[in-house]
Formats: C-alpha cells, sequence, structure tokens
C-alpha cells in the first residue's frame, strides 16, 4: 500500500511518498521518498524544479562502442593471462586496452592520455583510473611487461578468439607492406628497427619502421602484422612474411584454415623469381599482377582487341579481359589481360596533366637558355649540355613523359645550350590504345573465370585504404609514436594493430545490418555523441551531488548506430 505523508518539522510541512505492507505479520513501512514542500511539488509538477548547478559532457558513443570490442575480444583478459602482475592499481591488459581505444579516436601521446581519458565515459568502465596512473611512466613501465615474444602470442590469442567467435572469412587474404618514419635520433643505439630505407611517404632522411599486414578480403579484419627493420626491402621480405602468415593460420585454425584453402592477394613489388618459387612449394593459390613492361607483347595490344571480352555481366562495369598461358617464373601460369574505362580516364587525366607541367618547365628552361644567349642574363655558372640535359630528366621524370616528349639539346655558336623539345603525337596515340586503363593479373585459380579473378585482385584496394588510415594524421593510428626502444616499438606496433581491429570488428557489424557507410562516416557518428550530466545542489542528508545523465540529441542514423552495436544509454551515476 503507497501512502502520501506529511510530516511537521519545526514548524514548517514536509512531504513524503512511502509504501506500506506486512512485515512479520506487522505493518510497516517498506521505503520512503522525499518530495519536499507542498510550493515544491507543484513547482515539479509545471516543471519549474531546481537548475542544475553545471554539467559536464563526456565522449560516449565511440568510447562505449570501442570498449565494447574490447570487452567481447577478452582483449584485456589475454593480455592479463599472458603478463600477470599482482593486483594493484590498473592491470598491464587494462593499459593496453586503453591505449588500444584511444589510437582507434584520437591518438594522444601517453603524457597527454588523462586529458583525453578523463573526458570520456571510460571512467565509468576503468573507475580505478587516475591522473597518477595513466601518467606517461607507468604507461612505460606496463609496455616494458610485454616482450617481442608475448606481443606475438597475446595478437594470436586474441585473433583465434575473434576468428572463431566472428567466423570471419580466411578463404581470400590480402597482403602488402608500408612503412612509418620517425624522428628517432641517429646515434640512438637502443633501437635497431628503426633504419634509413626508401620511404614511401618521400621522408628517406629519416629512420623508419616497416610494418607487414595481411587482412582479410571480407572485412579487412588484420589477421597477422609484423614490425620489422626499416631498410628490408619489401620483395625479399615476402617470402619470410610467408612463411610466419603460413604458420600462424595452422595455429589458428588447424588443418581448415590450410595455404590450400586460402587465396593470397598480393601487389606486383613482391614478385621475384624466388618468391613465386616459395608459392609453387607451399601450393598457395594466389591472384597477383605484373608490370607491363615484363609483357610487352600483351601489353601493346589495342585496347579494341577482338579477344577482348565483356565483364559487365558478373557486376565489373566497364571492364574487359581475356586471358593467356604465358611462362613466368619458370612456370606456365594463367595472364588475365583487363581493360578498365574507370582506370583509362584516371590515367589519361594524369598524363594530360604531366605533360602540361612538363611542357611549362621546359618552356621557362628554353626561355632562360635563349636569355643568356642575348646576354640578357650575364652572371652565375653558365649551363653546359650535361647540365641542362640533367634538368630535362628531371622534368620529365614522370611515367611515360620521356617517350611522349622529346628534348634535343645543342650548343650554339658561342657554346650556349640550346633547347628545342616536341610532343609526340603518334606515341601519345599508340600508348592511348595499348597501355593505357590496362592490367595483367597474374593467378594459379584456373578454375575461377576472369571476372572472379580481376575482382579478387581488386579487394587488394582495402589494405592499401587501412594503411592509408593508419596514417591520417587526424583519425589515423599509428602517430604519434614517442618510442625509441625496440621493445616498446613492438608494443606500439601491437595495440596500433589492436586499434585496427576494434574499428574493423564495429564496421562489419553495421555492415552486416546492411547501413552502408565508410569507416570515417562510422567513426564521425559515434563520436559526435555526447553524454551531458546535469550536476544538482545536495539536498538536506545527502553525502553527494545529484546526477542526471543524458545523452545528446541523436540522429536516425546515429540510433540505428546505438541499436545495431547494442550501446547501453542507461549509464550508472558514479560517472565523472
Amino acid at each position: 500500500m503507497e501512502r502520501l505523508e506529511a510530516k511537521k518539522i519545526n514548524g514548517n510541512t514536509y512531504y513524503y511518498y512511502s509504501e506500506w505492507g506486512w512485515v512479520n505479520g506487522k505493518c510497516r513501512r517498506k521505503w520512503q521518498k522525499y518530495l519536499g514542500k507542498l510550493e515544491n511539488i507543484v513547482k515539479a509538477c509545471e516543471g519549474g524544479g531546481p537548475a542544475p548547478m553545471y554539467a559536464e559532457v563526456f565522449q560516449w558513443g565511440l568510447p562505449t562502442a570501442l570498449w565494447k570490442e574490447v570487452l567481447t575480444a577478452r582483449i584485456v583478459e589475454i593480455i592479463n593471462d599472458i603478463c600477470p602482475k599482482r593486483n594493484q592499481g590498473l592491470s598491464t591488459g587494462e593499459y593496453i586496452g586503453i591505449a588500444s581505444a584511444n589510437r582507434a579516436i584520437h591518438p594522444n601521446s601517453k603524457r597527454s592520455m588523462w586529458n583525453w581519458f578523463s573526458q570520456t565515459v571510460l571512467l565509468r568502465y576503468l573507475p580505478g583510473a587516475s591522473k597518477e596512473a595513466l601518467c606517461s611512466q607507468r604507461f612505460w613501465d606496463h609496455m616494458d611487461r610485454i616482450d617481442g615474444d608475448q606481443s606475438v602470442e597475446i595478437w594470436k590469442n586474441i585473433i583465434k578468439g575473434v576468428v572463431a567467435r566472428e567466423k570471419i572469412d580466411l578463404s581470400s587474404v590480402s597482403y602488402d607492406g608500408t612503412n612509418f618514419y620517425t624522428f628517432i635520433d641517429t646515434f640512438n643505439t637502443r633501437c635497431q628497427i628503426a633504419k634509413r630505407g626508401k620511404n614511401k611517404q618521400g621522408q628517406s632522411n629519416l629512420r623508419q619502421v616497416s610494418y607487414a599486414l595481411f587482412c582479410s578480403s571480407e572485412g579487412h579484419i588484420p589477421l597477422f602484422y609484423d614490425v620489422y627493420e626499416g631498410n628490408r626491402n619489401d620483395a625479399k621480405e615476402f617470402p619470410l612474411m610467408l612463411d610466419k602468415f603460413n604458420t600462424f593460420l595452422q595455429a589458428i585454425g588447424g588443418r581448415s584454415c590450410a595455404p590450400q584453402n586460402t587465396t593470397l592477394i598480393f601487389d606486383k613489388g613482391n614478385n621475384s623469381p624466388t618468391n613465386f618459387q616459395m608459392i609453387d612449394l607451399m601450393n598457395l593459390k594466389f591472384v597477383g599482377s605484373v608490370k607491363l613492361g615484363e609483357h610487352k607483347e600483351l601489353a601493346e595490344i589495342s585496347n579494341n582487341d577482338k579477344r577482348f571480352n565483356s565483364c559487365e555481366a558478373a557486376g565489373i562495369k566497364g571492364t574487359k579481359s581475356f586471358r593467356v598461358n604465358k611462362t613466368v617464373y619458370g612456370k606456365e601460369r594463367t595472364l588475365i589481360v583487363s581493360y578498365n574505362q574507370t582506370l583509362f580516364d584516371a590515367q589519361w587525366k594524369t598524363i594530360q596533366n604531366d605533360i602540361g607541367k612538363a611542357i611549362e618547365s621546359l618552356a621557362e628552361l628554353q626561355q632562360t637558355l635563349h636569355d643568356r644567349a642575348t646576354a640578357l642574363i650575364k652572371g652565375g655558372r653558365p649551363p653546359t649540355v650535361v647540365s641542362v640535359e640533367k634538368q630535362c630528366e628531371h622534368i620529365l621524370s614522370r611515367q611515360y613523359m620521356k617517350q611522349l616528349i622529346t628534348v634535343v639539346v645543342q650548343q650554339d655558336a658561342k657554346n650556349i645550350p640550346t633547347l628545342k623539345y616536341t610532343v609526340e603525337s603518334t606515341t601519345l596515340s599508340k600508348l592511348s590504345d595499348t597501355e593505357l586503363g590496362k592490367n595483367i593479373l597474374i593467378s594459379n585459380q584456373e578454375s575461377w573465370d576472369d571476372s572472379r579473378i580481376i575482382e579478387t585482385y581488386r579487394s587488394q584496394f582495402i589494405i592499401e585504404n587501412v594503411f592509408k588510415e593508419m596514417k591520417d594524421r587526424t583519425t589515423g593510428s599509428w602517430w604519434p609514436m614517442n618510442h625509441w626502444t625496440d621493445s616498446k616499438i613492438r608494443v606500439h606496433g601491437l595495440y596500433c594493430t589492436i586499434a585496427l581491429l576494434l574499428r574493423a570488428l564495429m564496421l562489419r557489424r553495421v555492415k552486416d545490418a546492411k547501413i552502408n557507410i565508410s569507416m570515417k562516416r562510422l567513426l564521425s557518428e559515434l563520436d559526435h555523441m555526447r553524454q551531458v550530466v546535469n550536476i544538482y545542489q545536495k539536498k538536506r542528508g545527502q553525502k553527494t551531488e545529484r546526477r542526471q545523465a543524458v545523452l545528446s540529441k541523436t540522429s536516425e542514423l546515429q540510433d540505428k548506430l546505438i541499436d545495431i552495436l547494442k550501446l547501453e544509454t542507461d549509464e550508472k551515476p558514479l560517472l565523472g
């Protein structure tokens, strides 16, 4: 039975809402809730209650979704099992989990980790975290607890559970490698991984770290990664990575994930006779590509040749192909010669742009030489035929430019070089009818039709997008890397790869629900969801301020994401 009770205290009347019931044969009050004075009840009914003293705003959507994936993948438990410590403060697994979530949201240095963490709802999941616990030294201490072999074991156990639980398709796997430049000092002898090499972002003057990755073609789930020396060549590294991945596949999936059940996709940068010999010995199914220049007789076939068959019936718009058998790297293999109209359009625009820039630079150089010949320019080192030829070579360094633009450098009567150049329109016309828009794929999947091989190779863009994502200065996961010892760089590679995994699993669930959005759109939509905690003044007898948590206004898409990712909106009041 419920009652509205009035109590008179010091001449004032206060109202309580209570419930009464039989307890041990007697009527007793089970609970009561203070309602206040009569005027307060009237104000509450009219919506004019007390205003909050202030509000706290927390990142909610993205941290909640990512931490849910951390818990689902048992990342903290797996790391703690391999790297246990006494029950004091945050565990090693929790530190790596926090670092992984941060890398998946907006990477911070360890020094500024608390500033980010304290503004997220992760405080609710990890109430033991504090400014002192999340200082950079504590992170480094726990990173030192993980050695190189343990990093491999941690990742193997994580991905083994993910593959089994999420039923990841391993029938098609993409491989590629990249590198990340660092600012590690030249004379730092504590670091052997960071070496100078050919940097893919043009920073070859800096020491770099190389990173190899295998991804599932379906859902771009990272399956295996390795961090290695920055001066090791991709083609030479490929067989070592292949052997490691083969061992890794069998470890996580047994015989069901044997090499013959997996088709490997890789680009032409990994081609070599040794690598193909190893692929043959492993009986590995593959789809790759070869350089047009290595197969001139195929590259020079007209794009309008009658042998081409349209692939549009298979859903590949603007693509046509034909296949031939040819001995490549010591064995007869299937080559698919394909033409893609979209690729042709992009290459044609690039060539026209490159021709325009080259002609502009050559015209400037020609004018400079003319001014010197007419004595308008007198000072400086006089040009020579050799120096002018070197400048022309630099101007024509872009692909096809030396074929399309002919330059002639001669000396005049005053021994001053002169320059003449012409655009070879005949060569340009031939190029547009042969090499532009064309790819030559190589595969040992003889039972597959051309369309399936082409589609499989195109899935290679997934891993290229992953690398772009990792290097993005806004949403990327790799930078900043403020570490300069091999062990910490390997752990850095571990939690950056875990961040890729968390993102990929989120996107996979969204795609499975038929919501077709990009990774960037998903991260943006989740990141814009905030939790607002209104703080009210303490009432008489209360020890802490009253709190009311509400979400910021959500869109229709955000509501769908909350439902798909099963994000809990009923937050506990101790947040903040």
